[in-house]
This record gives C-alpha cells, sequence and structure tokens, in this order.
C-alpha cells in the first residue's frame, strides 16, 4: 500500500520505520523537505536527528506536504494537533478529495505547561473537526491512545488490549483495520466505535493516558476492554 504520513516527529517517523518494514511504500509529507532533511538537533523522545534517520531509511520519499498526497492509498495525519487543519489546508481539499485518513492527532494544548489540556472535547474532536472542513476527506480516527512504540508493536504488551477505530465511511474504516493487522493487531482487539463522533471519546482518553504515564513512570501500557 502506498501510505502518506504528515509529520516528520517521532511518532511519524516511528510509523514510517514499522510500515515500510512490512512492505508498505512509505512517503513523507513536510512543509519545507530541504530544511527537514537538514535538521541535525537530536528528538528529545529518541535522541536520534531527522537527518540521520533519513540517510539510514533512503528507501523512504521526502516531499512537500501537497505533493506527498498524490498517488496515496492513505494518508496518516502525525502531525501535532494544532497544527493539523493548517497542515491539511496548506494541501487544499481538492487534493484530498476522496482520500482515507487515518487521524492519530490529538488536540493538546501545551499553553500552560503540563499537563497539557483539551482545546476541544465534550461536543465535538480534532477528527470531526478535520471531517467537517474537509467532507471529501475520509477521516478514521484510531491509534491516537497509546504510545508509537505500542502502535506499531502491539505484541510489545502482554495479552490482549485494543485499538478503538471510528469513522464514517465503513471502506475507509476497512483500509485502516488492514493496516493495524499489518502492525500486528489482531481482529479481535480492534474494536468499531461507530462513526466519527466516538473520537470525541478517544481523544478524551488523553488526560487519563498522561496520568498513568506520571504514576507509571513510562508509557508502556495501553487500554484493554474486558467483557464476561
Amino acid at each position: 500500500m502506498k501510505i502518506t504520513i504528515l509529520g516528520t516527529g517521532a511518532v511519524g517517523l516511528t510509523l514510517a520505520g514499522r510500515l515500510q518494514s512490512v512492505g508498505h511504500s512509505i512517503t513523507l509529507g513536510t512543509r519545507n523537505p530541504e530544511k527537514t532533511a537538514s535538521r541535525d538537533e537530536a528528538n528529545p523522545m529518541t535522541g536520534e536527528s531527522f537527518a540521520h534517520w533519513y540517510k539510514n531509511n533512503p528507501a523512504l520519499q521526502l516531499k512537500q506536504n501537497a505533493a506527498s498526497v498524490e498517488g496515496a492509498d492513505l494518508i496518516i495525519n502525525a502531525t501535532r494537533g494544532d497544527a493539523s487543519l493548517d497542515v491539511l489546508e496548506s494541501i487544499g481539499a481538492n487534493k484530498l478529495q476522496g482520500k482515507t485518513m487515518l487521524d492519530i492527532a490529538n488536540p493538546l494544548d501545551f499553553s500552560k505547561g503540563m499537563p497539557p489540556t483539551l482545546f476541544v472535547s465534550n461536543t465535538t474532536s480534532l477528527a470531526e473537526q478535520i471531517q467537517e472542513k474537509f467532507p471529501g476527506l475520509k477521516v478514521v480516527k484510531a491509534l491516537n491512545t497509546m504510545s508509537a512504540s505500542i502502535m506499531v508493536h502491539p505484541e510489545s504488551i502482554a495479552g490482549d488490549h485494543n485499538v478503538f477505530v471510528c469513522g464514517n465511511h465503513e471502506e475507509a474504516k476497512n483500509t485502516t483495520i488492514d493496516v493495524l493487522k499489518s502492525l500486528g493487531w489482531k481482529q479481535k482487539n480492534i474494536l468499531d466505535l461507530g462513526d466519527i463522533t466516538a473520537a470525541r471519546g478517544t481523544e478524551m482518553l488523553l488526560p487519563i493516558w498522561l496520568r498513568l504515564w506520571n504514576t507509571f513512570g513510562d508509557v508502556n501500557f495501553n487500554f484493554h476492554i474486558q467483557r464476561n
């Protein structure tokens, strides 16, 4: 599958490396490819610079955002939540028309320090705002309730645990589920929550996720729904 990832931070690069390793063709989208390619500061989450990572992953393409989505079977939004709409607007609705987009971003507001708050909640969600702004785009929300390492290696957590999926388009959700399976997610652990309004709930899990991170001191955990 031809997959474009918007965002060149730690989450985007973790997804890019893993998706490529399981057979997908990956393009990274960025505002300025030349500037991004030369970025030599160490990422605080990985300790590695983008320039070093990119040199070690020569099969991946790096393109300007608008060009990166051309021909993509799936777009993954791994941008910061407060930048997502601006990035998509810079690409343009015409280039996004008919595309499927897996939105993993969260509406986190760090303006007042840690822990962050949500800049949208309760009556809407970032995913809904994206879907409303770009009605021709098929938005699917998933993978936003866990760390990047668990997104790409669900087997790293012992036992069953869940990934939530929601969106208005069944075909787009099925495409997303196929990608999740390629990452190692078991069908029984993929929970379809219905339409895109369910993103309100999954995005609002972030405050408790952040508190759990603080409690445990690491991000090696995930949510599991237990039923009788």
